[in-house]
């Protein structure tokens, strides 16, 4: 009797960043994992950097760019084409899928440094396309819907002037000019409303906000993300500082935070490094605020400063997607105060696993921060179980596996 072996389905995973740089990054990472882990083989496809991750197909990458570089102005100028689009990348992602005939690419922050030119190469080859959004960047050019005016959907409708406007990239008229200009194109040739097949929303809120944009539903998934919360130190006993973790830049509150925390008189850790941090500790030391700039922190120091918390913060005024940072700070048993903002607040169970205070609001957070300070230790400890018991039932790697793979099902893909 003949023998039939199993073909595994070869996924093609796509990112500009082949290191660990943030929550988009271990998203890519950790996709490929579990599908390997079920039996799939996988590539992977990004820009050549310094801190990447060792990788077989790293002859196929891309030239790096790093827009905040100092260059010379031809090759700023040079540079500028391939953000709008990148004939390389379309030459060398046809030329890694010679050697490696993918049955699906998965990809995720593609834009300026890989530009979305491979989506169209992806699309004569026959290959279906899943895009995660880990931000707003479909909608809107700047990505988050935030500028220095704060919450910012002006661009609606195709008014995309407003980006330069505003000069709402890094705060640059110039950058932003070819940004607008970059998203401009793209419409106009509909590369990305074209060439995708299915955009999974790690929220239910970037979800609703895709198709209040002009994404039709049925383009649209939802799979949220992930933590094994089996590989993070659980501690029940209840600490006595409270710990932001995260990027610290303009969008993320920190400001709001740093006056809460003069106002409650709570102890505050922040961990975390990013260009806001200077002008930070200043505000910090002006208002004699309680607060400790731990600087960035990875493995057992990470872990101590979060286990250690009383609980976590996130005070971001944009629109947060599903941020890693919370979904660790529950799988550390730690819970969360969040701006009621974004995808934040479909993550919170008030008064089990966290509390809520409407973003930008410096007072209603010093409140709840003095609450969490003054609150019981008994009460604490139960909303410790809570939020671990939380991420484990929701957002476990099974749960996520088993929406991926029916996203990809959708798509034509043998699963099983």
């Amino acid at each position: 009797m003949a023998s039939f072996m199993r073909v595994a389905p070869k996924l093609l995973s796509i990112n500009a960043y082949h290191y660990r740089r943030g929550g988009a990054e271990a998203v890519y990472f950790e996709t490929a994992r579990i599908v390997q882990e079920a039996g799939w083989r996988n590539a992977f496809f990004s820009m050549r950097h310094p801190l990447n991750e060792p990788c077989d197909e790293d002859r196929y990458f891309v030239d790096t760019i790093e827009l905040g570089h100092e260059y010379t102005p031809w090759r700023k100028a040079h540079l500028a084409t391939k953000v709008l689009y990148s004939f390389e990348a379309e030459r060398k992602i046809d030329a890694l899928l010679d050697s490696y005939p993918a049955d699906i690419a998965h990809a995720h922050q593609i834009y300026h440094h890989l530009s979305p030119s491979i989506l169209p190469a992806l699309k004569r080859r026959g290959v279906p396309v899943a895009f995660t959004a880990h931000d707003l960047k479909l909608a809107c050019p700047a990505y988050t819907m935030h500028n220095h005016l704060g919450v910012c959907e002006r661009c609606h409708g195709g008014r995309l002037w407003n980006v330069a406007r505003h000069g709402c990239v890094a705060n640059s008229h110039l950058i932003s000019a070819l940004v607008m200009v970059e998203s401009a194109l793209h419409r106009w040739m509909k590369i990305y409303s074209k060439n995708l097949d299915v955009i999974i929303a790690p929220s239910r809120f970037y979800q609703s906000k895709l198709e209040a944009w002009g994404w039709p539903s049925a383009q649209l998934a939802y799979a949220p993300n992930f933590v094994e919360a089996g590989k993070f130190r659980f501690e029940p006993e209840v600490g006595d500082y409270l710990l932001y973790l995260g990027r610290l830049s303009p969008e993320k509150g920190l400001k709001t935070l740093i006056e809460a925390t003069a106002r409650s008189g709570a102890p505050v850790k922040i961990a975390g490094d990013g260009p806001q941090r200077a002008e930070l500790e200043a505000l910090a030391a002006k208002l004699v605020a309680n607060v400790t700039f731990l600087g960035r922190l990875s493995g057992e120091d990470l872990s101590a400063a979060v286990t250690g918390a009383r609980g976590a913060i996130v005070p971001s005024e944009w629109y947060e997607n599903a941020p890693m940072s919370l979904l660790e700070a529950y799988a550390h048993g730690v819970p969360v105060i969040g701006a009621d903002i974004g995808g934040i607040p479909e993550l919170i169970r008030e008064g089990e696993t966290g509390a809520l205070f409407p973003s930008g609001d410096a007072d209603a957070l010093a409140g709840a921060m003095a609450d969490w300070m003054d609150a019981p230790r008994a009460r604490l400890a139960d909303m410790r179980r809570a939020a671990r018991a939380f991420v484990e039932e929701n957002f476990s790697k099974a749960r996520y596996q088993q929406r991926l793979f029916e996203i990809y099902a959708r798509l034509g893909v043998k699963v099983a």
